[in-house]
Parts: structure tokens; C-alpha cells; sequence
């Protein structure tokens, strides 16, 4: 496990935090994720994008299958008291390819 990805469990293992963004994308009808589901990208899921320069705080775009067996993206930022949910969304695959891991080239 790479330390970035160590710095995120570590911090949601603390506590986490959901920008009312997150909570809004979450809670759209078309795709109503579970702050569980989160959870398990998180835990279990692996970083596709990362965003060392964030205006946020070094932040990435993590991808992972839910129980649900659907894959969830979460954008997070682990903070030394929290992990920051920035957002997270179904990926379609108008915008993704390759198990919705790799943006399509435009």
C-alpha cells in the first residue's frame, strides 16, 4: 500500500467529514450512495487520479466496487484529524473506460 493511501485509511479512521457537495451527489435519486459505500472505496478502493497541488490540501480520486457491485468514485483529502469526502458519483462510461479507472481520451 502506497503512504498516500495509508495517510486516507488512517485518517477515516478517525473521523469523517462530508462536504455538503458530497452529501448532495450522494443524495441524488439516480444514484443515492450510502456513506458505507464510501467507506469501502476508501478502505478498499484504489487511487486513479492524484491531485498533489489541490487548493483543498493534496486530495485524490479514488475507484472501488461497493457490495453493491457497482463501482463508486470519492474524491477525498485526508486532514491530520479527518478525512475530507470532497464528493463521490457513479462514473458512466461515456467518461470512463477500462473498469472506470481511465478517463476517455476527447
Amino acid at each position: 500500500m502506497d503512504d498516500f493511501k495509508k495517510t486516507i485509511i488512517e485518517a477515516s479512521e478517525k473521523k469523517v467529514l462530508y462536504t455538503l457537495h458530497a452529501l448532495q451527489q450522494m443524495n441524488k435519486p439516480d444514484r443515492m450512495i450510502s456513506k458505507d459505500e464510501v467507506k469501502t472505496v476508501v478502505k478498499h478502493g484504489e487511487i486513479i487520479e492524484d491531485y498533489p497541488e489541490d487548493e483543498r490540501g493534496h486530495s485524490c480520486l479514488m475507484a472501488g466496487e461497493t457490495a453493491f457491485k457497482r463501482v463508486v468514485h470519492v474524491v477525498c483529502s485526508p486532514k491530520p484529524d479527518y478525512l475530507a469526502i470532497i464528493t463521490a458519483y457513479i462514473p458512466t462510461e461515456g467518461e470512463w473506460e477500462d473498469g472506470f479507472k481511465q478517463r476517455k481520451k476527447r
